[in-house]
């Protein structure tokens, strides 16, 4: 069965539509556009899924913004975003493990299966990697076609302005256990959304002392509320020297660098410990010149964060989250209709605000879908 330009029924009766509203990042320059789109198709082995709430992400703004690494990645005109949660609309004829009227997020890549990365447990990598709202339609928009394979089944309690920031939340866990973390140092760089989330997981997984560094004292104040224990302004003293300073001078033992920021990566590895672990998650818009011989002699092992790993890093977040030992909602400070995506994009650029949430319908709308069990749409055939 394929979906085209949508057909959909109710249970009370037919409702067609053929076309959406979704934010378009239209032309390769600065901003997007809300327009009229068609309601996307689906094949044999997709979903349809009703967007209920979507959150924006930093790579967002990267797109947004139009920076070197948007020119380099993106597929343009195409509807952005990638971080979501919803309600199944509509299978294809083969999908098997998906129902209708299911509360679903969906891992973000969307991999080849047959490469050798693919074939030795690392499709994370995958050499044919398709990116939801990067190189492939995303979900700012009333509908979203995902993958059955891709698809992330929620609990039917959980709300969706909290499932939707299961994806960046992935992202934290698996830069946080891409090795040991029990009992060593740990300097969080970039308190921006997952850095904060870096920390949660951090400590419940046993950290020892973490320190937290921005330049941002809004972000700042959240990380200690995340768990931090101590916070560095690295706009008002050397974050490397900040970092020895609080580790008995031998530097943090794992150094997890969400910024993307030259300096601040520098700065990183500087303030390493010998035989530290660096994982690198943040996105530099510029080529970031390093010491080399800094990071040889002291040992130190470098680790490149993309995405999650399929499906390890899902199992791993939700253990932590169905047994209560990390929290998302302290991280949602502010939610806005999508036509209001200019005023969204502007606060994250300030960073003066935690995490941003889309609700794509009324919150009484919103509330009602989370208590799910039963759903009114039905597949046309």
């Amino acid at each position: 069965m394929i979906v085209n330009n949508i057909a959909l029924a109710t249970k009370g009766g037919d409702l067609v539509e053929r076309t959406m509203m979704g934010l378009v990042k239209e032309k390769r320059e600065p901003g997007a556009v809300l327009k009229e789109v068609p309601v996307p198709d689906i094949g044999p082995d997709e979903v349809l899924v009703r967007v209920k709430a979507s959150s924006i992400c930093g790579t967002d703004v990267h797109i947004y913004n139009w920076d070197a690494w948007a020119e380099k990645s993106v597929v343009t005109p195409n509807v952005f975003g990638h971080e979501f949660a919803g309600i199944v609309e509509a299978i294809g004829s083969q999908v098997m493990n998906v129902n209708v009227g299911e509360s679903v997020s969906a891992e973000g890549h969307m991999v080849c299966g047959y490469c050798k990365p693919c074939r030795t447990g690392n499709s994370h990598v995958c050499l044919n990697t398709r990116s939801f709202g990067i190189t492939a339609p995303g979900c700012f928009a009333k509908y979203a076609v995902v993958r059955a394979s891709n698809i992330i089944h929620n609990r039917p309690d959980m709300p969706f302005e909290l499932a939707c920031l299961q994806d960046p939340l992935g992202n934290a866990v698996q830069t946080v256990l891409s090795g040991d973390i029990v009992g060593k140092s740990v300097a969080v760089i970039g308190a921006g959304l997952i850095g904060l989330m870096s920390i949660a997981v951090a400590k419940a997984c046993g950290a020892g002392k973490i320190i937290a560094a921005d330049i941002n004292p809004y972000r700042l104040d959240m990380a200690h509320k995340m768990g931090a224990d101590v916070l560095i302004n690295s706009s008002t003293e050397k974050l490397s020297r900040a970092i020895k300073k609080h580790t008995d001078g031998e530097g943090a033992e794992v150094v997890l660098e969400m910024s993307g920021n030259p300096d601040a990566i520098r700065e990183g590895f500087e303030g390493a410990a010998n035989a530290a672990r660096v994982s690198l998650l943040g996105i530099p818009t510029k080529d970031v010149l390093l010491d080399m011989g800094n990071i040889i002699f002291k040992g130190i092992r470098v680790e490149g964060i993309t995405g999650r790993r399929m499906y390890q890093t899902w199992y791993q977040m939700r253990g932590l989250l169905d047994n209560n030992l990390i929290h998302l909602d302290g991280l949602v400070t502010h939610t806005f209709t999508l036509d209001r995506y200019e005023e969204a994009f502007e606060l994250m650029q300030k960073g003066l605000c935690g995490k941003i949430v889309f609700l794509h319908e009324t919150s009484s709308q919103i509330l009602q879908e989370s208590k799910f069990n039963s759903h009114s749409y039905q597949v046309i055939s």
